[in-house]
């Protein structure tokens, strides 16, 4: 007979279901997760509330910590007891991309918790590679957020990142609020916070950033400009995926600067001559960021995170977290991405209630 588990279950556009599903076994090099916590990230809401789900039924989820509770055969780097935090890309290791180490770039890629069941479950089986040991002082609520962190590092690194310059980070949710400390590690002159909560903006600078900047109030633009003597930024990293923020980098960098999208946007983006001609007359460079890999798989930016969250470096504040639902409760929480403004930060999944 079957062993079962509980876990959230997509069976449809706005048909999320707490069941029963067959607990997973795990295979040769394979190993079996009891899940803890796992975040949901902004490419679930469209999985769960719109039309970008694979295929139904589907069990989403994909930052995630928890613990070895199995191990398949071949496995020889965890053991059970283990904590781990969750890898999501299963590249196919095979293409031009991947021979490069471009890991993020693969075209022939799986990814748990969207192309294959994830981590929205009390269990999940992964290949020994795609999970990462943490040191048990780290809290699993932190553990959650080691994707996020590594998204943050990987952005940073695009622009060719390098101490000693001053900073902007546009948008203070976890990513930015990670991207700021990650620029302070590696030795920023100043780094300076952008947004529209003052919390945010507070618990920003709390955890090491210079100065924050509310970017509703008259004359903000001034403020931020006169924080590096009117020549603008060094690096400018727009983290949040809104159009004005990113309309916003253009002015905010100096000559030279290294400006780099890591928010995915949600709305199509114009730019005005004006404001474009900042690329041209600034000469500044211009890069996205797509996830958060290199060789060797899963990459530095995960052994990195175990180690900066060990060492406290990279800091965690449960303020970071705006929620915290049980796995049974998961369809409340889509339901409330519904509501305009209603969602106010990260929310985490317990899988153990």
């Amino acid at each position: 007979m079957a062993v079962m588990m509980k876990a959230g279950v997509v069976h449809a556009k706005d048909d999320l279901r707490y069941e029963d599903i067959e607990k997973p076994q795990p295979k040769a090099g394979e190993v079996l997760i009891k899940v803890k916590y796992t975040g949901i990230c902004g490419s679930d809401v469209p999985r769960v509330n719109g039309d970008a789900c694979h295929f139904f039924p589907n069990v989403l989820g994909h930052e995630f910590s928890g613990i070895v509770e199995e191990v398949g055969e071949g496995v020889t780097k965890l053991a059970p007891g283990d904590y781990v935090a969750g890898v999501p890309l299963v590249p196919c290791m095979k293409c031009p991309d991947c021979a490069r180490g471009d890991y993020s770039l693969c075209k022939h890629y799986s990814f748990i918790g969207s192309r294959q069941f994830g981590s929205f479950a009390e269990y999940v089986c992964v290949p020994e590679i795609n999970a990462v040991k943490f040191d048990k002082s780290i809290s699993f609520e932190q553990a959650a957020l080691f994707e996020p962190a590594t998204i943050a590092l990987h952005g940073l690194e695009r622009t060719g990142y390098k101490g000693g310059h001053t900073v902007a980070i546009l948008g203070t949710g976890p990513i930015g609020m990670l991207t700021a400390q990650w620029a302070k590690i590696f030795g920023a002159r100043k780094v300076v916070v952008f947004d529209i909560v003052p919390e945010k903006l507070a618990l920003a600078q709390e955890l090491g950033a210079d100065a924050g900047i509310n970017t509703l109030e008259d004359g903000f633009m001034d403020k931020a400009m006169a924080l590096t003597d009117g020549v603008g930024y060094d690096y400018v990293y727009e983290t949040a995926g809104n159009t004005i923020t990113m309309r916003m980098a253009f002015q905010l960098a100096a000559n030279k600067a290294g400006v780099c999208f890591i928010g995915t946007p949600k709305k199509e983006l114009t730019f005005s001559v004006k404001e474009w001609e900042n690329l041209n007359r600034k000469e500044f460079t211009l890069t996205g960021s797509w996830m958060s890999y290199s060789a060797p798989f899963p990459g530095h930016e995960w052994t990195d995170v175990a180690h900066y969250f060990a060492t406290g470096q990279l800091k965690y504040d449960p303020r970071m977290i705006w929620k915290i639902v049980p796995l049974s409760q998961l369809a409340d929480a889509f339901q409330w991405y519904k509501e305009r403004g209603k969602v106010k930060g990260k929310i985490l999944v317990d899988s153990e209630k």
